[in-house]
């Protein structure tokens, strides 16, 4: 299941007023909330001559204002949405400047219907929308044009923001022009323009948040600054569910600045006149958590149920997500039978930006400054939590330094929110890296059986897979896991795979250990495309084919797939010489629309360190806003997919997380970067997502390049230089 599909999910309970549902915020913290209807559409700053509509205003000057309702947490959309709205707008891009929305309904994102941001779905959920809103607003330009010039509108044409007489030599600005079309009233249709026309979208233009990204003026959440705020860290409870059973604040009530200890559900938090003081309180703190039957939580324990869950789902004890033909009843005829299991551990989305929120309830009003991926279901959430209406919340949604699914959870804008209303003062809350990652969200572990067959050709023939994995679904809290039993965001990727294999069953085997499990970048896709990827390279070892040609094989009846894969070989060179010791793995998948083909050239070490040398690969996202874009955000999820590969490892001991920051859950290193090279296929398709994508095939590919270099299979992540050590 998609981000789209949960926040469908959402929207529906925000359609519904009577409807309430249960968030699980982290830490045990359990709130019922409603979804209600926003705040009605804002209006434009007295400064702008002409708002046509929710989505840009022009001013006397001509700058073209475009407002994005999108947050933006380093995958460009605040220039994108100005790309798309600027293009049918005719603008000229020198004035197109770029501003957030405030939280409002006119800004819902139309792919699922409410302000939140996720699911790689900014562009193609508004592909539609706002550029119909730039049409409309240059059709009343042109109006007031031909009003002044007294000819039909028809006659006049639009360029570089300026509407040009029939004559060719008369022109009027937009900003001129912004008076006399406010006037006017907005069509009730419009015309897009054919693609063979843009002079805008498809070009790869400069983002318009780099030079306040690089001089200092962009704020991020953690920049709020409120008069007489108070600061604070908390010690959060390490497990859901997990309570304190007893607190002693003394050390921390001695700590010079310190003015407050707050018990609330999510933990035990300190307040501060600064982050030190509030720091050094936290740590002073002494907290002793009742974790209940999870006390004696550890990662072989983990390991051990998934496992079990894997291998009743892969016999007759899960939920059947996809059956093909006779099923696993197929692999007693084939002439030959693999199996293998895979495993993946859980993962910390690791953000740069430490995770924070600034609260400030007074009286029935609240106001927040955070980088939230969700700030409209924010606004419905904080409202319950402060007891306010719906309007009186106003939120600031400020930059984000990285987000990947986390900061779409609320646990921190509603602790901050509570920490405010309890305190009476604003509230700026800031968890370290090592309380979010000791007690945050995380993508699931999950382990999955294989079964294959192949007939005496080498041709699939079968295929079984069985998935153990909590649930994350059942986790967020505001979801349900369909009748069917299957959570589908822990199959995607396997249940939906291209290969065209006549005998298929692939089950579901649901095992909850107990640690939290939340959206990760890619979310399901992340780890089953490595499953899935690396088991095919198996099944076309067993059959001693080429990988690549065994895939190809059986993506006959699909296009997409197909292209991207032979797009990646042929750019990377497959079955040309490499130098020595450096060999070739290749992998494919779709995700969020957009089909992508990796193909990795690895070599390994002596002591069995892996080294990535290059990576390649081929992309079909539809349609394209910016191919600058894209390229950056295939090569920034290729980071995040290989530090995942070589390094990332959430481990419980004693019902407690191992791992506190970047010494023990290291990120790739800038040495280690491979050279990478993207390479868009054009298409006229819809346009796909492209921020999570470029994720999932990386670790597949790495690791049938090992197998190709050693012989030797990597089914666990992530990869242990011990399994590849030479004698």
């Amino acid at each position: 299941m998609s981000m789209r599909a949960l926040l469908e999910t959402l929207n529906r309970a925000g359609r519904t007023s009577r409807r309430r549902f249960v968030l699980g915020a982290g830490a045990g913290l359990a709130l019922g909330f409603m979804l209600p209807g926003t705040t009605a559409a804002s209006t434009a700053p007295s400064a702008a001559r002409f708002t046509p509509n929710a989505w840009l205003r022009i001013a006397a000057d001509g700058t073209v204002t475009v407002v994005c309702g999108s947050a933006e947490m380093g995958q460009g959309v605040h220039t994108a949405i100005p790309m798309m709205v600027a293009e049918e707008l005719d603008a000229d891009w020198k004035t197109v400047r770029v501003e957030q929305a405030p939280v409002d309904q006119a800004y819902a994102n139309p792919a699922f219907g409410m302000q939140a941001t996720g699911g790689s779905t900014t562009v193609r959920g508004h592909w539609t929308v706002v550029r119909e809103a730039g049409a409309a607003a240059r059709a009343m330009l042109v109006a007031a044009a031909a009003q002044q010039w007294k000819v039909e509108p028809a006659q006049c044409r639009t360029a570089e923001g300026q509407v040009i007489h029939p004559d060719g030599r008369q022109r009027l600005g937009y900003g001129a022009l912004a008076e006399p079309a406010g006037r006017l009233t907005p069509p009730k249709s419009v015309t897009l323009k054919d693609p063979k026309d843009f002079r805008i979208m498809g070009q790869p233009l400069k983002r318009l948040d780099t030079a306040a990204k690089v001089d200092g003026s962009a704020k991020y959440g953690i920049d709020a600054q409120v008069p007489g705020m108070l600061v604070a860290v908390m010690a959060r409870a390490p497990l859901p569910g997990a309570k304190p059973a007893r607190v002693d604040d003394a050390a921390a009530k001695a700590v010079k600045g310190v003015k407050a200890v707050i018990t609330i559900p999510g933990g035990v938090a300190v307040l501060a006149t600064g982050y030190w003081a509030a720091r050094k309180g936290r740590d002073a703190l002494v907290v002793d958590w009742d974790l209940g039957d999870k006390r004696g939580l550890s990662s072989p324990q983990v390991s051990r149920l998934l496992t079990e869950g894997a291998e009743a789902a892969a016999g007759t004890g899960g939920a059947v997500a996809h059956r093909a033909g006779q099923g696993d009843a197929a692999l007693a005829q084939a002439a030959r039978r693999i199996s293998a299991t895979y495993e993946a551990p859980y993962l910390a989305h690791a953000c740069m930006e430490p995770l924070n929120c600034t609260a400030w309830v007074r009286g029935d009003e609240v106001e927040i400054w955070a980088g939230t991926q969700s700030q409209g279901p924010a606004q419905g959430i904080l409202s319950q939590v402060a007891s306010v209406q719906p309007a009186k919340v106003k939120i600031h949604t400020m930059m984000l330094g990285g987000g990947f699914g986390r900061r779409f959870a609320p646990d921190f804008v509603i602790d901050a929110t509570l920490l405010s209303k309890i305190s009476g003062v604003p509230v700026k809350l800031i968890y370290t890296r090592e309380d979010d990652m000791a007690a945050g969200f995380y993508r699931p572990a999950s382990v999955v059986r294989f079964e294959g067959g192949l007939d005496a050709a080498g041709r699939a023939v079968a295929l079984t897979a069985g998935v153990g994995s909590p649930s994350i679904m059942a986790a967020s809290g505001f979801m349900q896991i369909p009748p069917n039993g299957v959570d589908s965001f822990a199959m995607e990727g396997i249940a939906d795979h291209p290969y065209a294999i006549a005998h298929q069953k692939l089950a579901y085997g649901r095992r909850e250990p107990g640690p939290q499990v939340w959206f990760w970048r890619s979310v399901g896709h992340s780890q089953n495309t490595f499953f899935i990827e690396s088991f095919i390279d198996e099944m076309a070892a067993e059959a001693k084919q080429d990988p690549f040609e065994f895939r190809r094989s059986l993506l006959g009846q699909q296009p997409r797939y197909k292209a991207v894969l032979e797009a990646a070989a042929q750019q990377a060179g497959w079955g040309s010489p490499l130098p020595a010791g450096v060999h070739r793995g290749i992998a494919l998948s779709q995700s969020f629309g957009s089909y992508v083909a990796e193909v990795a050239e690895v070599s390994v070490a002596a002591d069995g360190t892996p080294r990535v040398h290059r990576v390649v690969a081929a992309v079909d996202c539809g349609q394209i806003v910016n191919p600058e874009i894209i390229r950056r955000q295939i090569e920034g999820s290729i980071v995040y997919g290989l530090t995942a590969a070589l390094y990332g490892r959430i481990t419980f001991k004693d019902g407690r997380v191992e791992q506190g920051n970047f010494h023990d859950y290291p990120m790739l290193r800038m040495s280690e970067m491979p050279r990478v090279e993207v390479h868009i296929l054009p298409s006229t398709e819809a346009p796909g997502g492209i921020g999570e994508p470029g994720t999932p095939p990386i670790a597949a590919a790495v690791a049938n390049a090992i197998f190709a270099a050693t012989g030797k299979r990597l089914r666990a992540l992530p990869f242990e230089a011990a399994q590849l050590k030479r004698a």
